[in-house]
Formats: structure tokens, C-alpha cells, sequence
């Protein structure tokens, strides 16, 4: 294994023909994947703008563009990409549902008064903090980025706060926006009662963060990275006869070619974040070394997760529905498998390859940080069933609720800008639709966002999804059963899903089990 530092360690391996014949991807897979990345502009129909260097000139020049390749969400999210409800809405349902968290004390930092954010005064933050009803999203862990200099102009990169107030009729609404970390006269607090373009310009600076927190904290390390090393220690560690290399195999197809190619296509020095994200290419190591000290295990488990941030209870949440139905069918499924070979904890303890796995995922994957609370060997079935349904929800669940929407979300610039190059206003009152032009990506960057994304988002024609196993590994009449359980388990909910989803005027599909993919293979 390579080491980075800041980041879990990568496998040694230079390019696809070092590794594995095992672990390569299907001719079609190859093939499929290489013409979307190297044809993603020409399939866009963006070609030209791909070389154009200069900033938007108007809104309608950039709708042409996005026009060329358009989905039911996307088209949604163009639509309503200004409202308040929508802005919320993503830190619920969009593609990065992972930062918002209950508030009940407001951060020292963050200097709202009740005249701010309740100009009528019709509540109290003290009050609603009290009931539950205020929420925050704080970007700290991309504070500290210098950011990136792209077309030769330099780049701007907040690390903001937000709050979000419940209203009565359930719904949830940003109510103050703060860009950077130190409160002061040049950082002022954004609110709804703002001009248009003040608070609009407030929102997209929002977004442009969202999208260098998702990609690299959200997407890129909690999914990609980590079902590397669980995958790296599976084929170290385990002999293929092991019940857990059985259980564990489907979920790593593809992962280590697909994380070599990001390598390659995203995050190496000169690629994509190093040439067209306001982070950059060294911004890419803070945000990930930043997201290695605050990750710990309970934030991998959904329920845990959930109940940490407090949103238990919060309304039309609907990645945590989803996510916590599916945990338990997975949950499920593992403790039928793993109970069947381990019949006490005396089995797992004695398991010597079995305590060799969980202890290459702490080193490699966690670098040893006892804080973190990962298990460094397991004593218990229930400790087993927990970390194996955690690796299985991570490799495909979670990665599909990350990673699915990217270009439903991204396609339209302005909502998940990949860079902005005028900083924020510091005096309230000098905005306009003219500095909001002057402020996007220029029209090569806005393209090449919008190719990666769609990369990103396309999936294969040889897809697996959750819970099929074309390649038959267990054969015993007992853990057969157990799949075909699971299978239906699975086809009850999505039969859920979709009856929800049909109530719903934006649908949320990313957590589908018929969508969701076994492993991180895209």
C-alpha cells in the first residue's frame, strides 16, 4: 500500500495492468467507462466550450449549455434553484445529506440574533433551540484551503455556517448565512430579508463548499477510499473457502481499478481538482486530512449517525428512512450468514484471519487512531454482524445515496458551482445578476463540472445491484436461504420506496434497492 498521510492508505499500484486479472473490469465495463470519461464533452455536446476560457456573459448562454443533456431532476432543481425550500431541501435529500445536524446551542462563532433571524418576532432562539426546531451546517472542515488559481485568476473558497429554522408547517428554511469561519465587519450575516442577489450570492458560495466537502469528505474518502481498504485487507487476509471473503467479495467488484482511474482522472496533480475546483490540488489534502481527524466509527452506521446529529425526527428526511431500512435488512442478512459459521464469540475470537482483516482496516484505513472507534480485533458475534453490515451499507447504500445524483444536482452550474472567482461581498447592498456572472466559473470550468459529473453518474450496463450474487459463493442449503431472504427483503423495499415516491412532487430514488450497486464500481 501507498501512504498519504492525511488520508487512508492506497494500494501500490501504478496502473490497471498491476493489478489483479481478478479484480479488473469486464471488457464492457473497460469499454463503457473510457468513452464516457475521454467523449463526456462531445456526449454533452459542450466540445467547444471546452476551450473557452471566458466568464458567462448572460443566463441564457448558460441554459443553452446545460440544455444539451437533461434529466427530470435536473430540469426540477434549474427550475427551483433560488427557492429557499429547495436550498434546504439538499442538505436532506441531495447529494451530500451527511453535514446537517440538530442545534441546541448556537456556535460562538456564529453571532445571530433573534432580530435576524425572527424579524417578526414571532419566536425566540432560545425557544425554538429549546424545542428542537434550529439546524446547523458548518463547513469548518474546509477552513484553512488556499484556494486555486484557475485561467490565471485566483479563486475563492468559503467555509461557511448556516442555520435553518423547522417552521410550523414542517418545513425546513435557511434563516442565516455566515461565509466565513471568524465573525467581523468584512463577514457579514447573510439573511432572507437581504436583498435578492445578496442573499442569493450568500447561497452560492454555500454551494460551491458543498461541493468540495461532498466530493472529497463525503464521496471520495467515507465511501471510495474506505472500501478500498476494506477490499485490500479482504484479498490480503482472507482465503477464498472463509465465509467472510463469501459474504464480502460481491461488494468489492470493481473498486480497486474504478479508485486507481479516479486517481488518475480526479485527484492527481494534474487533473480535474488540481485544474478546475476553487480547491485545488493541495486543497484536496487538507479537506481529506481534516475529515480523518473528526471521522469516527458511529458516523459510518446510520443509525448511530442519525442519532448523533439529532434529526431522528426531523420531517421529509428521506435519505435516513431509506438508509435505516436498508441497515436493517442488511443487518439482517449478516447476522443470519455470519451466525451460521460462528456460533459463539470464542469462534470469532480464535479466528485468526478474521482478526487479521479487522486489524489491516484499523492501520491502514484509520492509521492506528484509537479515537476513532474502530474495533482493533472483534471479541463478539454482535461486534462481527455490526462492521460487516457497516463495510456492506458503505460499499453500496451509502455510496449510491453520494454518489447517484451528482450530475441530477451539478448539471445546472449554479447550483453546485465548482468554483467561484470574485469573492463574496462584504458590504451588504452591492450585488447584482452582473456580479453573479462575474462571479461564476468561467464557461471551460462550468463544462468540465458538468463532464465529470456525468462520469460520475452513468452507470454501466453490466451493473449488479444490491443483494444479486450472479456468482454463486455460497452453496450450504442454510446461507442460500439467507439470499433469497434478503433478495425479497429487498423487493419489499422497493416496493415501499416507489409507493412513497409516487406521493412525493421530487421524488427520492438514490437509496432504491434496483438502483443501488453492490460495490463502489462507479
Amino acid at each position: 500500500m501507498c501512504m498519504h498521510r492525511e488520508s487512508p492508505h492506497c494500494m501500490k499500484a501504478a496502473n490497471t495492468e498491476s493489478l489483479p486479472m481478478e479484480v479488473h473490469f469486464s471488457f464492457t465495463k473497460n469499454t463503457e467507462f473510457l468513452f464516457t470519461a475521454k467523449q463526456g464533452l462531445t456526449e454533452l455536446k459542450l466540445s467547444v466550450q471546452g476551450g473557452v476560457t471566458e466568464k458567462w456573459t448572460d443566463m441564457d448562454s448558460l441554459y443553452r449549455a446545460f440544455s444539451s443533456k437533461i434529466t427530470d431532476i435536473s430540469d426540477y432543481v434549474q427550475k427551483h434553484w433560488k427557492e429557499d425550500e429547495f436550498f434546504a431541501y439538499q442538505f436532506l435529500n441531495g447529494v451530500n445529506p451527511m453535514l446537517i445536524q440538530r442545534c441546541s446551542v448556537i456556535p460562538k462563532n456564529f453571532p445571530v440574533t433573534d432580530s435576524m433571524v425572527f424579524p417578526d418576532g414571532q419566536h425566540s432562539l432560545k425557544e425554538e433551540l429549546k424545542n428542537g426546531n434550529i439546524y446547523l451546517c458548518d463547513y469548518k472542515i474546509v477552513d484553512g484551503v488556499e484556494a486555486n488559481t484557475i485561467n490565471g485568476k485566483k479563486q475563492y473558497l468559503m467555509a461557511p455556517l448556516i442555520l435553518l429554522h423547522k417552521t410550523c408547517d414542517e418545513k425546513l428554511m435557511p434563516v442565516a448565512i455566515q461565509l466565513k469561519q471568524t465573525p467581523g465587519e468584512d463577514n457579514p450575516i447573510f439573511l432572507p430579508t437581504d436583498s435578492e442577489y445578496d442573499w442569493l450570492m450568500a447561497k452560492l458560495f454555500v454551494r460551491s463548499a458543498d461541493f468540495q466537502f461532498h466530493q472529497l469528505s463525503v464521496h471520495l474518502l467515507r465511501t471510495h477510499l474506505l472500501a478500498e481498504v476494506f477490499a485490500v485487507s479482504l484479498l490480503r487476509n482472507m482465503p477464498m473457502v472463509h465465509p467472510l471473503y463469501k459474504l464480502l467479495i460481491p461488494h468489492t467488484r470493481y473498486t480497486l481499478q474504478i479508485n486507481l482511474m479516479a486517481r488518475n482522472l480526479l485527484i492527481s496533480e494534474t487533473v480535474f481538482f488540481a485544474k478546475y475546483s476553487a480547491c485545488g490540488g493541495e486543497g484536496v489534502s487538507t479537506i481529506l486530512r481534516n475529515t480523518m481527524e473528526s471521522m469516527t466509527y458511529s458516523s459510518l452506521c446510520i443509525p448511530d449517525d442519525i442519532a448523533e446529529r439529532g434529526l431522528k425526527d426531523v420531517p421529509n428526511y428521506y435519505y435516513r428512512d431509506d438508509g435505516l431500512q436498508l441497515w436493517d435488512i442488511i443487518h439482517k442478512f449478516v447476522h443470519g450468514i455470519l451466525s451460521y459459521y460462528y456460533k459463539s464469540d470464542a469462534d470469532v475470537k480464535k479466528d485468526s484471519e478474521l482478526q487479521k482483516w479487522i486489524s489491516d482496516i484499523f492501520v491502514h484505513g484509520f492509521l492506528s487512531n484509537k479515537k476513532t472507534g474502530i474495533p482493533q480485533g472483534f471479541t463478539t458475534v454482535a461486534a462481527l454482524v455490526k462492521f460487516v453490515t457497516m463495510v456492506i451499507f458503505t460499499c453500496s447504500v451509502q455510496h449510491s445515496a453520494v454518489n447517484s445524483g451528482q450530475f441530477d444536482y451539478g448539471a445546472w452550474m449554479p447550483n453546485t458551482p465548482v468554483s467561484l472567482q470574485l469573492p463574496p461581498p462584504t458590504t451588504k447592498g452591492t450585488t447584482s445578476e452582473a456580479t453573479m456572472l462575474e462571479t461564476f466559473p468561467d464557461v471551460n470550468v462550468t463544462v468540465q463540472g458538468m463532464s465529470i459529473m456525468h462520469l460520475l453518474s452513468t452507470q454501466s450496463s453490466d451493473f449488479v445491484p444490491l443483494g444479486q450474487y450472479p456468482d454463486e459463493h455460497f452453496f450450504e442449503e442454510i446461507p442460500c436461504k439467507l439470499i433469497k431472504r434478503f433478495q425479497g427483503d429487498l423487493e419489499i423495499q422497493s416496493v415501499t420506496i416507489k409507493v412513497r415516491n409516487e406521493l412525493l412532487d421530487f421524488p427520492y430514488t438514490y437509496m432504491q434497492p434496483t438502483v443501488v450497486e453492490n460495490s463502489v464500481a462507479i
